[in-house]
């Protein structure tokens, strides 16, 4: 084998290394950087999510609204058959995602007020476009966390503190 041919090879596996090892890179990146892969494990928080609600009480009557949850006890969404959360009851970071939402933005991540597809189907079925997702940050996190607010076109927001596995309806 001549020197040349040598060098060549020599460089291929080079290059191909390199390609592996930014392969490598990149999924390692995308599983533990930005909290969004399925499997990625959760950031903890100390929020209940909607699997940790208070008891289920009866729907609203008539006169109350589905989301006004005079009694302050939780309760049940009667659309959405999900737990309902005051605002009061969910991290003070939730105030300022509601405040960027109610302004409609800035918003601090580029995936902001982007579609939520409902591809877990925990909400209600609606058609494509109908949802938005807004990050809420997480204190101590360097990427986008697991909590967002999903808000609907009619004004209803949903709160997941798991990465859209669980949801509550947020009355305000």
């Amino acid at each position: 084998m001549s020197n040349s041919t040598r060098q060549a090879r020599t460089g291929q596996r080079s290059l191909v290394g390199l390609l592996i090892a930014l392969i490598t890179a990149a999924v390692v990146w995308w599983t533990q950087g930005d909290g969004n892969t399925p499997g990625a494990d959760p950031s903890p928080t100390d929020t209940p999510s909607a699997q940790q609600s208070t008891a289920e009480t009866s729907p609203p009557t008539a006169g109350e609204s589905q989301t006004d949850d005079p009694g302050g006890d939780g309760g049940t969404d009667p659309d959405s058959g999900l737990p309902i959360i005051q605002v009061s009851d969910l991290p003070p970071e939730v105030a300022g995602t509601l405040s960027l939402i109610d302004a409609g933005g800035p918003y601090p991540y580029e995936e902001d007020d982007d579609t939520f597809g409902n591809f877990e189907e925990v909400l209600p079925e609606r058609e494509r476009g109908y949802y938005r997702e807004y990050t809420v940050e997480t204190p101590g996190l360097g990427h986008r966390g697991a909590r967002r607010i999903v808000a609907g076109s009619n004004g209803e927001l949903y709160w997941t503190d798991d990465h859209y596995s669980s949801f509550s309806r947020i009355a305000r």
